[in-house]
């Protein structure tokens, strides 16, 4: 009898994790990208010990991974000209492998999204590319999916892991509404700046109105990302042209303490993009089809958990696979709706309050006026020394398992 094909659509993050756990548990996944080939888009992100503790059930990646742990967690604030530590605490990979098993790594999302693609690779599963769904048709026992090219293909059972754009998730419940949330970020990769030579850290950097997220990695080189309250700007991650990136290079930005200036001013590939609020979806599935990661549940950037949400969305739905078809035989609707509703009822709940926290997160750092933003930095001085926020953000980072059950 022939495996069961899994068409998982999205070759970005998720997807390529996700196909890997299937094939080496007996299933026949295939991915299919709308893009001609790996992206050079978007800038970095923090891979999260909640994240790593997913990806290091597959042998040898983690020895693999292009990025950098950072020595510190270090969140200041700039007003007035007065420079002002709030928080400084050790995030060094021999501390958080302490408390969690596994350090913060900070990628560059087009190296950390090649080496994905090549395990997959690896692992003897195709990719295609420049193929973009369009149209979905179930039947009781499979799922037809054509795309813009012509071709069509079948399977068991379909993943949507195509992100925040998601084709499935239009086909499945239609266009939603993106509301403008009046924030926009800029972003850019730049040298290590000489203020945080010698110990590399993760700084947060807070401004009257503004916030700097900046981590290495790379020895030699930051990802950094600036919100700020501006005009609507479009969502994506298009890097601006010459003339752009100079006016950025060299505006009032460029003038930031604790290094954020620095790393403004010698920043590349320098890209500008809105943020937008999405409403949360009230299902994931619909028959053979369910969604996964960002697909799922489109989040702002501000908590720095959408990897590593949608890796424990693929630790989860592998889990309910090998719990309800333990033999990876071709599944019936009635199996595959115990499956689905599980990872549903499971993530939905707690995705939604990541979601709703990244977004007040949003808005608590880019407030504006002296005093706002004097009693912004005194809660988050705060924050770092109260016993229910350390429990919170240690359970995060504890997920989302103890030992495998996948």
């Amino acid at each position: 009898m022939a495996n069961t094909r899994v068409i998982i659509v999205g070759a970005g993050i998720s997807g390529p994790v996700l196909a890997v756990f299937l094939k080496t548990r007996g299933y026949d996944p295939v991915i299919y990208e709308r893009l001609p080939g790996p992206g050079e888009g978007g800038l970095g992100f923090t891979l999260q010990p909640n994240g790593i503790r997913v990806l290091s059930l597959i042998p040898e990646l983690l020895e693999q991974i292009p990025g950098h742990s950072p020595d510190r967690m270090i969140h200041c604030s700039c007003l007035d000209g007065v420079e002002d530590i709030l928080v400084n605490s050790d995030t060094s990979p021999i501390t958080m492998r302490e408390r969690f098993g596994f350090p913060i790594i900070g990628v560059r999302r087009p190296e950390f999204q090649q080496l994905l693609i090549d395990t997959a690779e690896k692992h003897g599963i195709e990719i295609k590319w420049d193929h973009q769904a369009i149209e979905f048709e179930q039947s009781e026992d499979a799922v037809e999916v054509t795309f813009a090219n012509g071709t069509k293909d079948i399977a068991s059972f379909v993943v949507g892991c195509d992100g925040l754009h998601s084709n499935t998730r239009i086909a499945l419940f239609g266009r939603e509404k993106a509301d403008f949330t009046g924030m926009v970020r800029v972003g850019g990769v730049s040298p290590t700046p000489p203020a945080l030579q010698g110990s590399l850290a993760l700084v947060n950097n807070y401004g009257d109105g503004r916030h700097m997220i900046a981590y290495p990695v790379a020895e030699d080189k930051y990802s950094w990302a600036i919100t700020t309250r501006g005009a609507e700007a479009k969502e994506d991650w298009r890097t601006q042209n010459v003339e752009q990136q100079n006016e950025i290079r060299k505006g009032p930005l460029s003038a930031w303490g604790f290094g954020a200036g620095d790393l403004v001013k010698t920043g590349q590939k320098i890209v500008k993009y809105g943020l937008y609020d999405r409403p949360e979806l009230e299902s994931w599935f619909k028959g053979r089809i369910v969604l996964l990661g960002d697909a799922a549940h489109p989040t702002s950037p501000h908590l720095g958990q959408g990897a590593n949400q949608a890796f424990e969305d693929v630790y989860h739905f592998m889990r309910l696979l090998r719990k309800y078809n333990p033999s990876a035989d071709q599944l019936s609707s009635e199996l595959l709706l115990r499956v689905f509703t599980d990872y549903q009822d499971l993530r939905l709940r707690r995705t939604s309050e990541l979601v709703r926290g990244a977004r007040r997160q949003g808005e608590i750092r880019v407030v504006a006026g002296v005093d706002a933003c004097r009693a912004r930095d005194e809660t988050i001085r705060a924050g770092f020394n109260d016993d229910a926020a350390r429990r919170a953000y240690d359970d995060l980072l504890s997920g989302p398992f103890t030992e495998s059950e996948m």
